[in-house]
């Protein structure tokens, strides 16, 4: 049902021939020949009211100044003869939303009636979403309802009391270390330490001392023992992100330390026993380095027990717009300021978009917004212009002109460059939609000469 209608008119012909046609075209249309008449069936449960002006009883513009303010949020088209355009007028200023011409043209009548519902559906959506986030506490501070987030929370339900270890995977963004933080939380060692490391944000040639700790005069500064972050962790959780960035060199001896659970410090004579459950996180095809000789399977296998996958926010429908009125009604609390959500045409936007930073661009978006708002809501002028400004991009394989006809070759080169765009280079991922095996994704990638973007550039 594309919406319910409540049209008026005192002729009867016309008002036939609009409940027909409206009907036939999927909406739900109630009609009266008096105002009066359809005030009394409870005309506000309708998504639109299409009013003739000159009515018997109560007029068209007495209707429009009720609706105004009993009802404001009920949009009121006003139908109207040409020679009749200053009461049309009149109506507007009484509250209408639009008005149109007789004779009445019903494909533009139908047009405005589509915006007109989506722009009203949209707003309840928002005032929805405000008592979402209201009554929302999130899991773990992870937020939203999509069937792809319930997922991961039944799966970090189920192995969060386990010991097993566990690999968080997705795109930069999409709320890894959260996950590492609600498996501690529910898991038996939440009373001991999270422990987290950036395996990328350290230097090569720190890193195993952060990680093992030292022993006194190990190097020039180690003037006193300094036990690692494996040690700090005992009793708790250590979460690795980013382990795919992790050096070659110091794979075997993060392996070893996890197989035996025992750590050497740097420059120390004795191993130190270790308690630790291990998290780790990457936003990498761990699968593909390995390939490349750039990741230890054997580690791979060691941290990937178990394997949450977190989905990029695009593929998340209205989570989008819980999160936004999250991010929105913490930033307006943060600086003071009375914004309390977000026009329809900003929400539409904010749905269309397809958020490559995900969750963490979402939330810097509304900070922003926040700040340049110049009412009570965030409008369309307010959000960044890649978001105001995005068309989403569509995937044409063939048109109805046969000179636009492409060779099935080519159909699937455009398919899978479409695919590896959409999982942002994860040939995994990849392989996975397009139901092929790794082996043959890289064949299929080397003849259509399809090149990974997401690489990483090699440093000159």
């Amino acid at each position: 049902m594309r919406g319910r209608v409540v049209i008026i008119d005192d002729d009867q012909d016309l008002l036939r021939l609009l409940e027909v046609t409206l009907a036939g075209e999927g909406f739900e249309v109630e009609a009266f020949t008096t105002a009066e008449r359809a005030v009394k069936s409870d005309i506000t449960r309708a998504d639109v009211v299409v009013s003739d002006i000159n009515l018997p009883g109560m007029t068209g513009i007495e209707l429009c100044a009720r609706l105004a303010s009993e009802a404001p949020q009920l949009p009121v088209i006003v139908m109207t003869a040409f020679s009749d355009i200053r009461t049309a007028v009149g109506a507007l200023r009484a509250g209408a939303y639009d008005y149109i011409i007789k004779p009445i043209d019903t494909e533009g009548l139908m047009v405005r009636l589509d915006r007109f519902i989506g722009e009203r559906r949209n707003r309840e959506e928002i005032r929805r979403l405000r008592e979402v986030v209201k009554g929302e506490s999130g899991f773990e501070g992870l937020m939203g309802s999509s069937k792809s987030m319930l997922e991961v929370y039944e799966l970090i339900n189920r192995v969060a009391s386990s010991e097993a270890s566990v690999l968080a995977t997705g795109e930069s963004g999409t709320g890894k270390e959260l996950v590492a933080r609600a498996l501690h939380a529910r898991s038996r060692r939440a009373e001991g330490p999270f422990i987290p490391l950036n395996c990328a944000a350290v230097p090569e040639q720190l890193l195993e001392s952060e990680l093992f700790g030292h022993a006194k005069g190990a190097f020039t500064d180690a003037k006193a023992d300094r036990p690692g972050l494996m040690t700090k962790a005992n009793g708790g959780t250590l979460f690795l992100d980013e382990i795919g960035e992790l050096p070659v060199t110091m794979q075997p001896k993060l392996l070893r330390a996890l197989e035996e659970r025992v750590v050497r410090p740097v420059g120390a004579d004795k191993e130190l026993p270790i308690d630790i459950r291990v998290v780790a996180a990457t936003n990498r095809d761990l699968e593909d380095q390995i390939e490349q000789g750039a990741f230890r399977e054997d580690l791979f296998y060691r941290v990937n027990v178990i394997t949450v996958a977190l989905p990029p926010l695009r593929s998340r429908g209205r989570d989008a717009l819980t999160l936004a009125q999250h991010f929105l009604d913490r930033f307006a609390a943060q600086s003071e300021r009375d914004v309390t959500g977000f026009t329809a045409p900003a929400a539409e936007r904010l749905m269309a978009y397809s958020w490559p930073g995900n969750v963490r661009e979402l939330r810097n978006c509304m900070e922003r917004s926040v700040a340049l708002a110049r009412g009570q809501e965030v409008g369309v002028e307010d959000l960044p212009a890649r978001v105001r400004d995005f068309q989403a991009s569509h995937v044409v394989v063939a048109g109805l002109d046969p000179t636009e006809l492409v060779p099935m070759d080519e159909v699937e080169r455009r398919y899978i460059l479409h695919v590896m765009e959409a999982v942002n280079g994860n040939k995994s991922s990849a392989a996975k939609i397009l139901g092929l095996d790794r082996k043959t994704l890289y064949r299929k990638l080397e003849r259509y000469e399809v090149r990974d973007r997401h690489a990483p550039k090699a440093s000159s």
